[in-house]
């Protein structure tokens, strides 16, 4: 790569060699007609007559000795402890005795990309994909959230008020929230509902896919886990009469539902858990408040900062 102010490239300094050498210019005529200091005509020349008019590009500027360079049995066992136990580069350097940064270092050279960027289970590159338009395929799942006592929960009154979630018979019990969530535009529909049981799980089906139709979009698949209620007669017969074909993930592999998990850490984090609540009622009142803002006004790092509402054509209330 040629520097950005350099007065020659390649093909001028095989002309200038060629005046030099080929025609029997002098140097410092050579430097004038081609902008350069006397020194840089006499090294292109001279780099000609030795070498030809492959010696005219630039030379790689890597020493052809490196003493501190870390050893070849280094590297290998950097990169074995990386496959074998899947950790980082802090990590590798206390087991290694080098610095974090020669480790982070060898791990680029050998291709090996950052642990974020890897499936947990395999440890091989994830890989992403994204369906061509909204409705070709829309995840659907349930998180499960503990409700608040009145009076709030152990974020206000400490750890003890917390407990009472874990009380089957006389604690607040649990919400489950059941979401449809667009795999094109990350569109979500999501509702708090008692339970997670096949008929709960099927009437949420049919009211997310009006919703999605009210958007203009229409649910052409949908892919769940393989939670029991998924897996039933009830649920096969709704996506029937919807005319939706149903798809299930293979067992333990959560990763390809992960637009949803994913979904569901992003709505623990920014209206779950964001601030404490003195009850249930009102965190469930703020929810609509918070969906609305995810669909049309939340920049979505995943689809280049826009919200999910500007990647579906005419959607109402986009703009508002």
């Amino acid at each position: 790569m040629f520097h950005r102010n350099a007065p020659l490239t390649a093909t001028g300094r095989l002309r200038l060699a060629r005046c030099v050498v080929g025609d029997g210019w002098p140097l410092r005529r050579a430097a004038e007609r081609f902008q350069v200091s006397h020194t840089t005509a006499a090294r292109w020349a001279g780099r000609y007559r030795r070498h030809g008019a492959a010696a005219m590009h630039d030379r790689s500027s890597c020493p052809h000795l490196s003493p501190r360079k870390t050893p070849s049995a280094v590297e290998r066992q950097v990169v074995r402890l990386r496959r074998e136990h899947r950790i980082g580069p802090v990590r590798l350097a206390a087991r290694t005795g080098i610095a974090a940064s020669t480790a982070h270092r060898i791990l680029q050279r050998h291709g090996l990309p950052a642990l974020a960027a890897t499936d947990r289970a395999t440890g091989e590159p994830v890989r992403r994909y994204e369906r061509a338009h909204p409705g070709e395929l829309v995840h659907v799942d349930v998180k499960q959230l503990g409700r608040i006592p009145d009076g709030g929960g152990h974020k206000v009154l400490g750890r003890a008020a917390g407990r009472a979630n874990q009380d089957r018979c006389n604690g607040t019990g649990y919400a489950y929230l059941h979401t449809a969530l667009d795999d094109h535009s990350r569109l979500a529909c999501s509702e708090d509902l008692p339970d997670e049981k096949a008929a709960t799980c099927a009437d949420f089906l049919r009211r997310a896919t009006a919703w999605f139709t009210q958007q203009g979009v229409t649910v052409e698949r949908v892919l769940t886990d393989n939670a029991w209620a998924y897996t039933k007669n009830t649920w096969r017969e709704t996506c029937r009469e919807l005319g939706i074909s149903p798809r299930w993930t293979r067992p333990w592999r959560p990763q390809t539902n992960g637009k949803v998990e994913r979904f569901h850490r992003t709505l623990l984090d920014e209206w779950a858990y964001q601030r404490p609540y003195t009850s249930d009622s009102e965190r469930q009142a703020s929810f609509p408040d918070w969906l609305d803002w995810y669909n049309y006004h939340r920049p979505h790092t995943g689809i280049s900062g826009q919200p999910p509402a500007s990647r579906v054509t005419n959607l109402s209330g986009q703009h508002s």
